[in-house]
């Protein structure tokens, strides 16, 4: 989508964001860094295709019905902060982060930013399966139109930026967290960025069934990303080149809805190598004591297998909606108890990588 097609709002906050770059880190191979950055970069939409939305539609039915993204202002679902309503959290740390852009005067919901992450190894998992099982990968055009922070937007970042001033972005990743952000400890981001632009290490773009997962280990990010915020409609039809299947949809409904959307849209579909856990191998210092006992319930309920995965744990969670009086002993916080149970799923789950 060129600018001149975005809101006035949605200008103001890109506007806004690229006013605030410093640019005052000098960094080694800056320029090359820069370019592998614009040229390579995808961002990634995560999320969870079977959660419940406010009307008693599925995640994926409500984005196979006209083929539109969009964001928790408009959908109230998420795998982050609850707080997308006007004086919510959400809505505080955007006001601060776009100077005021979407509040003056007050844009409605649909001219909202949508959220996602920066993948620059091409990670089958895409580049912050904390928010989902499956991802949208975006055409390289739409980052141009996309605001970006190194860190959570909820932190108060000030490492941020767009793809034409993405030097301080820049310079926090390969300063910071480098290797946990890039997903494989001991790579030498700044290296592995040159690569990049050289023409070195490419990402996979397989297609087909689940059987044909991603050659690249998962990146599991959980913690550390490079945050985008995409501003203006995201259309699968014009604005993806992808959508990144989980492999427990495989033969589900569920699966079968996102595989004809993305016939429907013209986009390719790709299967990454999912994760799978058992009871016993959860851990109980990762995300709390309450998570061994919780998946053991989970699996008791709804998976005779004995092995957790995305699908088991989506069944659960729709469960706890609609039948919340079954899971009454696990008090007010089991929608939190269930978004760190699929945390424990991506950081510690058996990978199917096929190297």
């Amino acid at each position: 989508m060129p600018h001149d097609r975005l809101t006035a709002a949605q200008r103001a906050a890109l506007d806004h964001v690229r006013a605030q770059v410093r640019g005052d880190r000098p960094l080694p191979d800056g320029p090359a860094l820069l370019a592998a950055v614009r040229a390579h970069g995808r961002i990634t939409l995560n999320f969870h295709p079977d959660r419940l939305l406010a009307d008693g539609r599925t995640v994926a039915e409500g984005l196979a019905a006209d083929g539109r993204y969009r964001s928790q202002f408009e959908t109230g679902v998420t795998s982050g902060s609850r707080t997308a309503f006007p004086g919510g959290e959400r809505d505080g740390w955007e006001e601060r982060l776009f100077g005021r852009a979407y509040h003056l005067p007050p844009a409605p919901p649909t001219e909202r930013p949508v959220y996602g992450a920066l993948d620059l190894m091409g990670h089958p998992d895409g580049a912050a399966p904390r928010f989902g099982s499956c991802h949208v990968r975006l055409r390289p055009e739409v980052s141009a139109r996309a605001t970006y922070c190194h860190g959570d937007s909820h932190l108060g970042p000030t490492d941020v930026g767009t793809l034409d001033a993405f030097e301080d972005v820049l310079a926090g990743l390969v300063t910071g967290a480098t290797a946990a952000l890039l997903g494989v400890p001991g790579v030498d981001p700044v290296a592995h960025l040159l690569a990049l632009g050289a023409g070195g290490p490419e990402r996979t773009r397989p297609a087909g069934g689940p059987g044909s997962a991603a050659t690249r280990a998962p990146g599991r990010a959980l913690d550390d990303y490079v945050e985008a915020q995409v501003h203006g409609p995201v259309d699968l039809a014009t604005d993806a080149e992808a959508l990144v299947l989980d492999p427990s949809f495989a033969g589900t409904d569920t699966g079968a809805l996102l595989v004809d959307l993305a016939a429907r849209s013209g986009i390719a579909v790709e299967w990454h190598g999912g994760f799978t856990l058992t009871a016993d191998a959860v851990p109980a210092d990762f995300r709390g004591p309450a998570m061994p006992p919780l998946a053991a319930r989970v699996l008791a309920e709804h998976s005779p297998a004995g092995l957790l995965d995305a699908e088991v744990l989506g069944r659960a969670t729709r469960s706890a909606v609609t039948a919340p009086d079954r899971w009454a002993e696990w008090g007010p916080e089991l929608p939190q108890y269930l978004k760190q149970l699929w945390h424990c799923l991506v950081g510690y789950g058996q990978a199917n990588d096929r190297r």
